[in-house]
């Protein structure tokens, strides 16, 4: 979250602390990590789909994912600047659902 994005008074918003507080209730532990099969306590919410300011999509639930810092702040920035998401699960599947590649 850019603090000097035209949207950035979004997040202080008591509907987003809302929200915010009922996803992390849902998904307590971070996505990205569970793909990996490790556990690991959220903390941040993240737009599944980058909202660039649509309130409507900022404020939807189901655009919303539970991530830890570490992974918002790396793997999921990545996601967004280059379209793949980097990392794969256990059985070495990328973790990345857009990402194809041959099994064969």
């Amino acid at each position: 979250m850019a603090s000097n994005s035209p949207w950035h008074h979004l997040y202080k918003t008591k509907r987003w602390y809302r929200l915010r507080w009922h996803q992390l209730q849902a998904e307590p532990t971070c996505r990205m990590c569970r793909a990996m099969d490790v556990v690991e306590a959220a903390n941040t919410v993240d737009h599944v789909k980058p909202h660039k300011g649509d309130e409507n999509l900022f404020f939807d639930a189901s655009n919303l994912q539970s991530l830890c810092k570490p992974c918002h702040d790396s793997a999921k920035q990545r996601q967004e600047k280059t379209g793949i998401l980097p990392g794969h699960d256990v059985a070495g599947i990328p973790v990345d659902p857009n990402h194809h590649w041959n099994r064969d």
